[in-house]
C-alpha cells in the first residue's frame, strides 16, 4: 500500500477505495507505521513551520512566533497524539458497533478510523499560514469519508448507520479538540 495513492483515493473516490480496504489486513502495527506515521507528519510539520518559523502578524506588535524549542516539542507532541487518537478512535468504533447493530472487529474499526482521518491530516497543510487556518475545516470531509466506509466495514443496520456515523464523528472531534487544546496549553503551538 502506497500512502500517497491511498490518501488521494480516499479524497477522490472513497466508495471504491473502501471496497479495496475491506479486503486488506487491518494490522494496527502496519497501519501505524505505513500510514499514520506518514500522514501524521503533515499537521506536525506545517504547524511547526507556521507557528515557529513564519508566525502571525499582530497589529501594533509585528510578527509573533512561538519559540523554536516550544514549536519543536509541540510538533513532536502533536505527532504522538496522532497515534493515540487513532488507537482510541478505533477502540471506540469497535466497542460501539454492537450498540448500532454492527459487528465488533477491531481490525475493521481501526482501518475505518485511520483512513477516515485522512482529510483531517491533509488539512494540516493550512497550518502553514495564519490566514489559512480557517481552511482546516476542510478536514470535516472526513465525516463523509467515514459515512461511506462505516456501513461496509462495521456492518451496522441501515437504520442505525447514520446515527453511528454521527456518534463516531462527535467522538473524533472531541478527541481531536482535546489533543489540540492540550498541545496549545502545554507548548503554545497550533496543531490539529
Amino acid at each position: 500500500m502506497n500512502a500517497t495513492i491511498r490518501a488521494t483515493a480516499m479524497l477522490i473516490d472513497p466508495l471504491t477505495e473502501w471496497q479495496l480496504i475491506e479486503e486488506e489486513s487491518g494490522d494496527p502495527a502496519f497501519l501505524l507505521s505505513r500510514y499514520v506515521a506518514l500522514l501524521g507528519l503533515v499537521p506536525a510539520l506545517f504547524g511547526f513551520i507556521g507557528s515557529s518559523l513564519i508566525g502571525a502578524q499582530v497589529s501594533g506588535v509585528g510578527s509573533v512566533r512561538a519559540p523554536i524549542l516550544d514549536g519543536l516539542l509541540g510538533a513532536i507532541f502533536g505527532y504522538a497524539e496522532s497515534f493515540v487518537i487513532m488507537l482510541l478512535l478505533g477502540l471506540i468504533i469497535n466497542l460501539a458497533a454492537p450498540l448500532f447493530g454492527g459487528q465488533k472487529d477491531f481490525a475493521s474499526a481501526f482501518k475505518l478510523a485511520v483512513y477516515s482521518y485522512t482529510p483531517v491530516w491533509l488539512a494540516g497543510i493550512f497550518l502553514l499560514l495564519p490566514g489559512l487556518h480557517f481552511l482546516v475545516l476542510t478536514g470535516f470531509f472526513g465525516a463523509y469519508v467515514l459515512s461511506t466506509g462505516l456501513p461496509r466495514l462495521m456492518k451496522p443496520s441501515a437504520q442505525t448507520a447514520p446515527i453511528y456515523t454521527i456518534a463516531v464523528v462527535v467522538c473524533a472531534f472531541v478527541l481531536t479538540y482535546a489533543a489540540t487544546a492540550a498541545q496549545r496549553a502545554v507548548f503554545g503551538t497550533i496543531g490539529i
